[in-house]
């Protein structure tokens, strides 16, 4: 099984809003959010024209998202190419 190396880099810090950061200062549209789990930084998924979540791991080097979709409650670490869980006392953050 292989586990993610970057876990220490998971803050407990608030999401940067309820929409994509650049999207909305560019007025795009998204498909699907993602929090950065390092700064709270809400990029959209690489289905979003703009792809903003992973441009911000190439521009900051944050390695782990969480879906801030309601309902969903995964990571994914860039720098290890994985998906996963974890098991939280709090609910994730998500937009509504």
């Amino acid at each position: 099984m292989t586990v993610c190396a970057h876990l220490e880099e998971i803050q407990p810090v608030p999401p940067s809003g309820n929409g994509c950061v650049e999207c909305l200062e560019l007025g795009m549209q998204w498909v699907h959010l993602r929090r950065c789990t390092h700064c709270g930084h809400i990029g959209c998924c690489d289905n979003s024209p703009g792809k903003h979540a992973t441009a911000h791991f190439h521009s900051e080097a944050h390695p782990i998202i969480q879906s801030f979709e309601p309902g969903e409650d995964w990571f994914y670490c860039y720098v290890d190419d994985i998906a996963f869980e974890m098991e939280s006392s709090e609910p994730s953050p998500s937009h509504t």
